[in-house]
């Protein structure tokens, strides 16, 4: 065995529940399967993290550009020959999520102009889908509440921590996960995940997949103190109560591994956005992972 390790970068968002799942990879909580290890007990992957806005990590994915990235779920029809989906380090929503926001007692038209955080996040999908009239543009999630504040916009779609810190001045037209389920039905709202290069060693990403499992489950059985060490460090960008909020929201034991409800929300997601012309068509989700089986077959 080579002690020569091998270099992946991986991307994720700068919002808190991404930052808290990938640290304890960077924190090395993570170095305990032999598997992962070289013969001088060392992990055998050596990883480079970098932070960028959701929709910049999307618009990313299309180009090719990180080994593994945070994706919105939104994109991924569109990367699928070139990623994998992962089965970790996941967001959904259960009776939460973005909120559609304007100022209090503004009424809005059908032709409302609105900031949406990305052409291909999760949210601008649904959003489209439940106001097909409304004029878009895109910015930066962290200037869309100023943008309405402003009156440079009628509305904006809220993500991340800013669904619980907006200004008082705002009020919620609609949550997005009202209008989800009134397209789906009762499955939780699915919001982002992770994608692997499919050009990378299939051994190495399910190594890389099983890393990053033990990850966020360790960030979760050790949440509080993981935590601490994110604020202690000014890695996060709220408080100690915003952040366990958010936290207990969108980094808990869901996250951990696809069940079958995630699933059958992801799929109920693909279909309706190829019913109404806005996706590529995609079939079941489960096709366009990776395939756990040749770990199997290879070391039996």
């Amino acid at each position: 065995m080579s002690n020569i390790f091998k270099k992946y970068t991986i991307a994720h968002s700068p919002d808190a529940d991404d930052i808290f799942m990938y640290y304890a990879i960077k924190f090395g909580w993570t170095s305990i399967n032999k598997k992962w290890k070289m013969e001088n007990g060392k992990l055998k992957y050596k990883f480079k993290n970098v932070a960028e806005d959701i929709e910049s990590l999307n618009q990313k994915a299309l180009k090719n550009i990180y080994d593994v990235s945070a994706i919105s779920f939104g994109v991924y029809p569109f990367i699928k020959n070139e990623y994998a989906l992962l089965k970790t380090a996941i967001s959904f929503g259960y009776g939460y999520g973005p909120k559609l926001i304007k100022l209090k007692g503004k009424k809005l038209k059908p032709n409302f102009k609105v900031a949406l955080s990305g052409e291909y996040t999760t949210n601008a999908l649904i959003f489209k889908i439940a106001y097909p009239n409304a004029r878009i543009v895109y910015k930066n999630f962290l200037e869309i509440e100023n943008a309405v504040l402003s009156g440079e916009v009628d509305a904006g779609l809220l993500i991340h921590e800013s669904i619980l810190t907006f200004d008082e001045r705002l009020e919620v037209e609609k949550e997005l996960w009202d209008i989800w389920q009134e397209l789906a039905g009762n499955l939780p709202l699915p919001l982002g995940g992770m994608a692997i290069r499919r050009s990378i060693p299939l051994i190495d990403a399910i190594n890389i997949e099983e890393i990053l499992i033990k990850a966020v489950e360790i960030a979760n059985k050790h949440k509080n103190i993981l935590a601490n060490m994110l604020l202690e460090r000014n890695l996060v960008r709220v408080n100690s109560k915003i952040l366990d909020k958010y936290l207990n929201m969108y980094a808990n034991e869901k996250s951990i591994i696809l069940d079958k409800d995630q699933i059958k929300a992801l799929n109920k997601l693909y279909e309706i956005g190829y019913k109404h012309n806005l996706l590529p068509c995609m079939k079941d989700i489960r096709k366009y992972m990776i395939p756990e089986e040749y770990k199997n077959v290879r070391f039996q």
